[in-house]
This record gives C-alpha cells, sequence and structure tokens, in this order.
C-alpha cells in the first residue's frame, strides 16, 4: 500500500476489505508523505516491510524475484499522486489498485491508460458501490431488458460532512480535498464519480452530452462542493446526476433509480439490502438478497437477514481484483468477478472534466 497511514479513513478500509476473505495479505508499504510517519505507520500496521518512500518501495520490489516481489500495490494517496505512483508500479510489472478518482486531469488519466496497456499488468479501480449484491442483481435486471429500454435515470449522491468550512480548522481529510493541487476537483471527483460509475455499471448507458450547473456553496472554498448535471444518453435516454457535500443532515446519501418502458428499479446505499422493483400495472416488491436470487450468489457472505454493508461491497470490488490478477497469473480462471477497471476510471475524470467545462451549458462528451 502507499498512502492511508495513521489518521487516514480508507487506508484501514482497503486493509480490511482486500483480507476480508483471506485471498492476500498486506505485507509492504509506504503509507506516509514523509519516511518517518511512513515508517511509524508500517510498523503499526504489522508490515513485513516498511518504506519511507513509495519510490524506495517501486525499486526494491522491482529487484526481487518474481516469487517474491508483490503481486499488486494498493495506491489511496491523495489525488495528485496517483497517476505517477500507478504509473511506476505498472512500468515495474506490478498489478496496481487505485482509489478513485483516478486522476486529477483526462491527459493524466489517458496517459496512464496507455501504460497499463503496454505493460498489460491488471489495473482496478475502486469504485466500491458496484460491489454490493443488490447493485449487482440491479444491473442484470437492466441489462437483462426486465424494465425495456431505459428511458430516464436519477442517481444521487448528498453528504452533508463540508458545510462548513474544515479545510480552514485544520481538519486532515478536509484540508487536502479542498486543495486543487491536491485533488483536481471537489465533490465532483470525490463522490460525483462514484454516483457516474454506479450508473454506468448499472445501465451500460453512454454519455452523449451533459448540462453541469457546478459552484463551491461554501465561502472561501476553490473547489466545487455542489453539482447538478443533466445527461443525454446515446439511444435517446434522459437523466440527471447530483452530488453535494453541503447538504446538512445527509450522511452518505447514494441513491439510484432506473425507470424503463415497462418497470423500474430504486437503490438506497445507506439501505443497501433491499431494492425496490416495480413494473407496470403490478403492486411494487421489495426484493433482499435472498429475494434477488442469483446475481447476489457469489456476492454476499451471510445468510439472508443478517445485514451485509460497506466493507463487503469494498471486499467484492477486491475479489473480482484478485481474480483478475490470478488468472494473469495462469493459477485459475476470473469467471463473473467484475472489478472497475482502468477504463472506468478515465471515464470518471472525463466525466469531471466536461461537467467544469459546461458552465451551464451543454457540451459534448
Amino acid at each position: 500500500m502507499v498512502g492511508g497511514g495513521r489518521g487516514a479513513f480508507i487506508g484501514p478500509v482497503h486493509r480490511m476489505a482486500a483480507t476480508l476473505d483471506g485471498e492476500a495479505e498486506f505485507v509492504a508499504g509506504c503509507l506516509s508523505s514523509t519516511p518517518e510517519r511512513a515508517i511509524e505507520s508500517g510498523r503499526e500496521a504489522g508490515l513485513k516491510s516498511v518504506y519511507g518512500t513509495w519510490e524506495e518501495m517501486v525499486e526494491r520490489e522491482r529487484a526481487l524475484p518474481a516469487g517474491e516481489r508483490i503481486d499488486a500495490a494498493v495506491i489511496v494517496t491523495p489525488n495528485h499522486l496517483h497517476a505517477t505512483v500507478a504509473a511506476a508500479f505498472a512500468k515495474a510489472g506490478i498489478n496496481v489498485v487505485c482509489d478513485k478518482p483516478l486522476t486529477r486531469t483526462l491527459a493524466e488519466a489517458e496517459e496512464l491508460e496507455r501504460e497499463v496497456s503496454r505493460t498489460g499488468v491488471v489495473f482496478c479501480v475502486t469504485y466500491n458501490y458496484t460491489g454490493y449484491p443488490l447493485v449487482r442483481a440491479m444491473r442484470e435486471m437492466v441489462r437483462g431488458g426486465q424494465l425495456g429500454a431505459v428511458r430516464r435515470v436519477a442517481v444521487e449522491y448528498y453528504q452533508g460532512w463540508l458545510a462548513t468550512n474544515l479545510a480552514a480548522e485544520g481538519q486532515k481529510q478536509a484540508a487536502w480535498r479542498a486543495d486543487p493541487a491536491l485533488a483536481g476537483a471537489g465533490a465532483l471527483g470525490d463522490i460525483g464519480t462514484h454516483a457516474e460509475n454506479l450508473m454506468s455499471f448499472v445501465t451500460g448507458l453512454e454519455v452523449e452530452s451533459l448540462c453541469a450547473d457546478v459552484r463551491s456553496a461554501v465561502a472561501g472554498r476553490t473547489v466545487d462542493d455542489d453539482a447538478s448535471v443533466l445527461l443525454r444518453f446515446r439511444g435517446g435516454a434522459r437523466g440527471v446526476l447530483t452530488a453535494s457535500q453541503v447538504c446538512v443532515g445527509e450522511e452518505n446519501g447514494l441513491a439510484i433509480r432506473i425507470y424503463g418502458e415497462r418497470g423500474s428499479v430504486a437503490w438506497r446505499q445507506e439501505n443497501p439490502n433491499e431494492l425496490r422493483v416495480s413494473a407496470e400495472g403490478e403492486a411494487t416488491r421489495v426484493l433482499t438478497r435472498a429475494g434477488a436470487g442469483g446475481p447476489t450468489s457469489n456476492g454476499t457472505r451471510l445468510p439472508s437477514g443478517h445485514p451485509e454493508g460497506f466493507i463487503e461491497a469494498f471486499a467484492n470490488v477486491y475479489r473480482g481484483a484478485f481474480a483478475a490478477i490470478r488468472a494473469k497469473q495462469g493459477g485459475q480462471a476470473a469467471g463473473n468477478l467484475p472489478h472497475p477497471t482502468i477504463a472506468d476510471g478515465v471515464r470518471g475524470v472525463r466525466f469531471v472534466e466536461r461537467c467544469l467545462a459546461s458552465k451551464g451549458s451543454w457540451v459534448g462528451w
């Protein structure tokens, strides 16, 4: 792992998710931006190989025999380092799992995509909400035609934790997200890319054009914190995506609704074990993991009625990445275990750039 040391939220989440099923072990890392903190954090995390810099980690792991070096590097740094660190590991022939957004700019994302294609490494972007069993069941329903042709998509992601200027108060997680040099975009990159990816994963629709109203609602903030986006998809469907981190009272309000010719489905992340399904002329049904049947079978670990949530969904993304790595190594087939790829990451960065370029007008994809 690179990043995710003392005081970080997402590093421990990745470590829990990746090791939940006993398929992997974290053995090496540079967990902080200064050598002293990196060494302290690595020792606290129980890593066997603790590095002071990520550059040292790349070179020393590259020099090891194939059977002794790490199989993958997990990158959970602030956004400005994603492209450089990921490219270095890819050039070393080491598979990569990278947090979102993939990079700060589309140019960086496309260059990284070319490097991944050249080296042939497995690359996973941790859009973890695609790991929920009922999200995958919803995808099967929509893409399998149960709703008929999709007419409208509505996806929202609302948080309230940045309703005040926490960065000015020195809050660590807010501070780097509020710095354009470190984060690139604000809410669009942080949570808007999750909403875009969820929409794309479930529907398979391709954006043709969009019109975005993007702003900074909190005085003194130099990155966006509130966005509303109208979407036109190839084939005629329409959509709306909203992402905001200034909604007082909201915790992690990610939700998606899809309306087709013959029916609709709706899901909320804060109630992830229920899927609302409606068909024309029929009573609305609420499906649980058990009721959804087949599509949830390889994504759940507990009997029905026992809630599963954020960590388990995250672990399902890692399951897919590990299966792809083992298939590449010749150990086993990848099977039907999807994981978000670098193409998903590039699309997410393109979405952010097109929204910022819109300035309230329609722009092509």
